[in-house]
């Protein structure tokens, strides 16, 4: 027998679809939380889905699979029947390692997590530590960046479902790898997102670029935040993920005392201490705000680490000279002495590109770099240029290296980008599978218009709904064992290598850490403790003094 739960606040009647009949559920008495359904059957398929007053059937809203896609009924699943071989497996530190962000439909031809655990002999031997996943939960069509998920609580078929994921976690852990999975909570996608028939889960009081914001603090939040802390612990306990990326939290509009954030971290906290296991919450934020990774005893939010865009644009902006968008701000190296040595550009002064000032100070005594992931490439970074090119396809292979030494020896926490340690000559560009025509056009059609802004021609934007786009963006693995893009791989190796073997490179602290630099003739030198870096961004050799 099988316990059916569901949170239905505004529905007068509840049923349970089990294909073969429909069965009437009733409130369940929970005090201090209406608006439960409670009913107990046997399902002869293990599939079920929802009524809710007569209307159609509708998947569960906490449905760990969806076999049939996010329009169709959801199927039990027992997490507990999966056969783990982790058991002396108890999670690493974020400091000191390294993070390697991969999409799982891209990282392999076959795009399934069973072929990515063949290529995982080939990060060990780059040396990361951490595995980041993008989204895997749920969303509509084959194939996209995962970014419009709806079935929070399930993993999308087409990569392998949920015990494809167990299977790739297991083997991460086998090969030393933790594994951080990105997770998606300021908004859900528009195919199949049928949330908002079961009740207040968005609210208009506050809006965000993807429409009304989550309800995390108008009536009926508690059970949208239980519903999200509950998705967070069940991907970390059921799932023996170490970690997860927050999308977007800046777009968490949460007025209540206790923010979400904190919330989420004092429970994952709780588990870590539970369980004996080293978990991680990583912040995906544009605020500049050092509260977010400000320790919960502190008086902050208690999140244990957040991307810090500011390294990845100062350093771009220097190595290929770009200055539109959001790089108008950098491309001087005094911009990477910044970054390099308090963490944000934008600390409160102004930002032409947001037309005012941004951002506040870290306070460096007491926050190590290692809360901040920097990255010299990332799937936004990458991803949401007009044609997705990386950062090496206009770069030198001297540039490339001075990126890559940059990145690997700052106090930071760093993250590499799928193929970026070859050098990979394939594009990551933005695609999208929507079965809905009407959806598909306007996606295209916005696709277009933004990019038309900086001067790009409709014809010279991807089609995110042409399959080439999503097949061009698939890494070629031909490519490591050539020697154009071997020796990047062998520089990559050794930076890693260097990194682990020398403690000055680990040292988490800013006073760690010192740095001059030369705009004339473009040159930086950094002081890591015994050790110098010194970097040449100009096109000419230059004598740069070691002991300044």
């Amino acid at each position: 027998m099988s316990v059916f739960e569901l949170w239905a606040p505004y529905a007068e009647q509840v049923d349970l679809d089990l294909g073969d009949r429909v069965l009437p559920m009733k409130q369940a008495e929970r005090p201090g939380r209406p608006g439960w359904w409670r009913a107990e059957a046997e399902s002869a398929t293990g599939d079920y889905a929802f009524r809710l007053d007569g209307g159609p059937s509708r998947p569960d809203p906490r449905s760990r699979r969806q076999p049939y896609g996010v329009h169709g009924a959801s199927r039990l699943e027992d997490p507990g029947a999966f056969g783990w071989t982790d058991a002396d497996w108890h999670g690493r530190a974020l400091r000191g390692s390294v993070l390697y962000e991969l999409h799982l439909g891209t990282f392999t031809p076959e795009g399934t997590f069973d072929a990515a655990i063949g290529r995982l002999d080939h990060l060990a031997r780059l040396g990361v530590d951490f595995v980041e996943l993008m989204p895997v939960a749920a969303f509509g069509g084959e194939h996209g960046w995962g970014y419009d998920g709806v079935g929070l609580w399930a993993v999308h078929e087409p990569y392998g479902g949920p015990d494809g994921l167990r299977r790739f976690v297991d083997a991460c852990h086998a090969h030393g790898l933790g594994v951080v999975l990105d997770v998606v909570y300021n908004h859900l996608g528009p195919s199949g997102n049928y949330l908002g028939e079961f009740g207040p889960y968005f609210t208009d009081t506050h809006v965000t670029p993807w429409g009304p914001a989550v309800n995390l603090d108008a009536a009926g939040s508690d059970e949208v935040r239980a519903f999200l802390v509950g998705n967070a612990l069940y991907w970390l306990r059921e799932n023996h993920l170490d970690g997860l990326r927050l999308d977007a939290v800046h777009a968490l509009v949460d007025n209540r005392a206790l923010h979400v954030l904190e919330e989420l971290a004092a429970a994952v906290d709780g588990l870590a201490a539970s369980s004996g296991r080293i978990l991680h919450l990583i912040a995906e934020t544009d605020r500049n705000d050092p509260h977010t990774v400000t320790p919960r005893p502190a008086g902050g939010q208690g999140v244990h680490a957040q991307w810090s865009d500011d390294f990845h644009h100062a350093l771009h902006s220097a190595l290929t000279g770009e200055k539109q968008g959001y790089y108008c701000d950098f491309g001087a190296l005094a911009a990477i002495e910044k970054t390099m040595t308090s963490a944000y550009f934008h600390d409160g002064v102004y930002s032409t590109f947001r037309g005012r000032c941004h951002g506040r100070p870290v306070d460096t005594a007491a926050l190590d770099a290692d809360r901040f992931i920097v990255s010299l490439q990332t799937h936004d970074q990458v991803g949401n240029r007009a044609a997705g090119d990386r950062i090496g396809f206009t770069l030198s292979e001297g540039l490339r290296r001075v990126g890559a030494a940059l990145l690997l020896t700052a106090p930071f926490t760093p993250q590499l980008f799928m193929g970026e340690e070859w050098g990979a000559d394939t594009p990551w560009q933005y695609f999208t599978d929507h079965p809905e025509p009407d959806l598909a056009e306007a996606v295209r059609n916005g696709r277009r218009a933004e990019f038309a802004h900086y001067g790009w021609s409709a014809e010279s934007v991807p089609d995110p709904q042409d399959p080439e786009t999503f097949q061009r963006s698939k890494l070629n693995w031909d490519e490591p064992a050539r020697p154009e893009h071997r020796a990047l791989l062998d520089w990559y190796r050794d930076l890693i290598a260097l990194r682990r073997a020398r403690p000055d490179l680990a040292d988490p602290s800013f006073a760690s850490i010192d740095v001059s630099c030369d705009e004339e003739d473009r040159w930086l030198l950094i002081r890591r403790g015994t050790l110098r870096v010194a970097a040449n961004l100009s096109t000419e050799p230059r004598l740069i003094p070691l002991d300044t």
